[in-house]
C-alpha cells in the first residue's frame, strides 16, 4: 500500500483509483484523477447481425438500440466448472445477434463464474455486447472493489451498465444512499468513466424501487416480471409506468421463473419446495406464451439465462418472430398463470 500512495497522482489510471478507493489517500487524489479521467470512452458497441435477426428497441434514453432477447448470466453461466458449456452459449449469442449480455458480481458464487466465462468471450469480442454487470455491496468502498473484479474478470476497461443489485427492502435503499453507500460507488465510477450508464434491479417490492427512482435519475431498471405479476406486489402496476415517464431502459427479467412457470417443469420433492411454494405443481404456460407476454409489455428487452445452445437459437427464433400479444390474449395468459402465482413470484416479498 506504501507504493500505491507514493505514486504520482498524475500517473494514476483508473484501476489505480479504484484500488485506491477504500483509503483517505483517494480523497486527496480525487481531483487529479477526476482531472486525468478525460478520456472518452469508446463508442456504443455494434453487434452487426442484430437487426437482421430480431427486432430493437431502444434501451431508454442511452441512444443503445437493444435486440428484445438478452443473454442473462445464470443457468448454466454461473455453474461451477461449466466452461465447456458456457462459453460456447455467450459465443453462440453474439454469432446469432444478440447484442447485450447481463452478469453480476453475485453470480457464480465466490469464484465469480458468470464473470469468468463471459470475460473468456469479451476478451475478444468486447465491441459486439453491451455489457452489463452488478454490485451487490451496499457500501461505496465494498462496490468499488465489487467493480474492479468484474473489470478485471470480464476483460474489459469499462461497463457499459453497473446496477444496484436486488434492492427488496426499504433499509437498504436508506443504506446505498447514506454517506459512504453504494451510490457514491456508482456516481464516482461514472465521473471516471469506469462504467457508462448507472442502473438498480430488483425483484421483491414495487415500492422499494419506487422509492429508489425518486431519489435517483437512474439510466435503466431492470425487473421482475411474468405473467403472474397481476397476482401480486405487480411490478406493471404502477412501477413499470413510473420508468416508462422517466424514458429508462427497461429490462425484463425472471420470465419462466426459473422454469416455475412453465408447462414442462417438474416440481422437486415437497421437503424441497420453498414454504410459500407448497405444494408446487407443474406451470401452465409454454415458454413462448411466457417470452411474448413480457415483450408485449412495454420493456425494452429480455434478458433471459440459457442451459444450452440449442435454447439460446430458440430464444432467438422466438425473438424474429415476435408479434405483440393483444389485450385479451395477455388477459387470458395471467388467468393461466394464477393457479401457480405463488411459484411464478417465489422472488416476491410475501407475508
Amino acid at each position: 500500500m506504501r507504493d500505491e500512495q507514493s505514486r504520482d497522482p498524475q500517473n494514476l489510471d483508473r484501476r489505480d483509483f479504484l484500488r485506491l478507493g477504500g483509503t483517505a489517500g483517494a480523497g486527496l487524489l480525487a481531483g487529479a484523477l477526476v482531472r486525468r479521467a478525460g478520456t472518452a470512452l469508446p463508442s456504443l458497441p455494434a453487434n452487426p447481425r442484430t437487426p437482421k435477426v430480431m427486432p430493437t428497441r431502444n434501451l431508454g434514453r442511452t441512444g443503445y438500440h437493444a435486440g428484445i432477447f438478452s443473454l442473462g448470466g445464470q443457468a448454466a453461466i454461473e455453474q461451477p466448472g461449466n466452461e465447456s458449456v458456457a462459453v460456447p452459449i455467450v459465443e453462440r449469442a453474439l454469432d446469432l445477434g444478440v447484442n447485450y449480455v447481463d452478469t453480476a458480481a453475485a453470480y457464480g458464487g465466490p469464484q465469480r463464474w458468470s464473470q469468468r466465462y463471459i470475460g473468456q468471450v469479451m476478451k475478444r469480442r468486447r465491441k459486439e455486447a453491451f455489457l452489463t454487470s452488478k454490485t451487490n455491496d451496499r457500501t461505496r468502498d465494498g462496490s468499488l472493489r465489487l467493480l474492479e473484479e468484474s473489470l478485471r474478470l470480464l476483460n474489459t476497461e469499462h461497463l457499459d451498465l453497473w446496477q444496484i443489485h436486488n434492492l427488496s427492502r426499504m433499509e437498504q435503499v436508506d443504506e446505498i444512499f447514506a454517506p459512504g453507500g453504494a451510490m457514491e460507488a456508482l456516481r464516482q465510477a461514472r465521473e471516471q468513466k469506469m462504467v457508462r450508464f448507472l442502473g438498480v434491479t430488483g425483484h421483491a417490492d414495487p415500492e422499494v424501487l419506487m422509492e429508489a427512482l425518486r431519489r435517483f435519475e437512474f439510466d435503466t431498471l431492470l425487473l421482475a416480471l411474468n405473467a403472474a405479476d397481476p397476482h401480486h406486489l405487480s411490478f406493471a402496476e404502477k412501477l413499470l409506468p413510473m420508468a416508462v415517464e422517466k424514458q429508462m431502459g427497461i429490462i425484463g427479467m425472471k420470465i419462466p421463473a426459473r422454469g416455475r412457470i412453465l408447462e414442462s417443469w417438474t416440481p422437486p420433492p415437497l421437503d424441497q419446495q420453498r414454504e410459500i411454494e407448497r405444494p408446487a405443481r407443474p406451470g401452465t404456460l409454454k415458454f413462448r406464451e411466457a417470452l411474448y407476454y413480457v415483450l408485449s409489455l412495454p420493456v425494452s428487452t429480455v434478458i433471459v439465462g440459457c442451459d444450452s445452445v440449442a435454447q439460446v437459437e430458440e430464444n432467438v427464433a422466438l425473438a424474429r418472430a415476435f408479434t405483440p400479444l393483444s389485450p385479451s390474449q395477455m388477459a387470458a395468459l395471467t388467468a393461466r398463470a394464477e393457479p401457480v402465482a405463488k411459484q411464478a413470484l417465489f422472488f416476491r416479498r410475501w407475508p
